[in-house]
């Protein structure tokens, strides 16, 4: 992908959002630019408001999700001040797994891209739940 082509981000008949953030001080490292950690905050972060605007109270009593895996490729920088957007989608859910997509965005330049792995954990067995029709319903809504 062309870094500055973001037609597919996200990609058509996804449900999406996104949300602006300003880097901060408390985001710099000693190289003067964001820290590693602070691109998997934003992920997360994208991860859980979506999942709160797709959800409710009746799904959240009985289900939450858990990270597996965070894979990021880091395209670009971000530095003090920037103003950052980042975009989440929903990939492939099945079994007791779903993927989430994470682009982040500068200036119209995506410097770095996630896909993550949730697990469905269902709440009162504390184990791996299917991903039934009712979720289903909501992550492609």
């Amino acid at each position: 992908m062309n870094r500055k082509d973001l037609s597919n981000i996200p990609p058509i008949n996804t449900i999406s959002h996104e949300f602006g953030v300003e880097v901060g001080q408390e985001d710099i490292d000693t190289l003067n630019h964001v820290n590693n950690l602070v691109y998997v905050k934003w992920i997360n972060d994208a991860s859980e408001k979506h999942w709160t605007i797709l959800s409710n109270a009746k799904i959240n009593a009985k289900y939450y999700w858990v990270c597996l895996r965070h894979e990021i490729d880091y395209l670009g920088e971000a530095f003090l001040g920037d103003e950052i957007t980042v975009i989440t989608w929903v990939g492939e859910s099945k079994g007791v797994k779903s993927k989430r997509h994470v682009a982040i965005v500068k200036d119209q330049t995506l410097i770095a891209k996630a896909e993550t792995l949730w697990c469905l954990i269902d709440s009162k067995t504390q184990k791996p739940a299917r991903i039934n029709s009712e979720i289903l319903d909501l992550l492609s809504a």
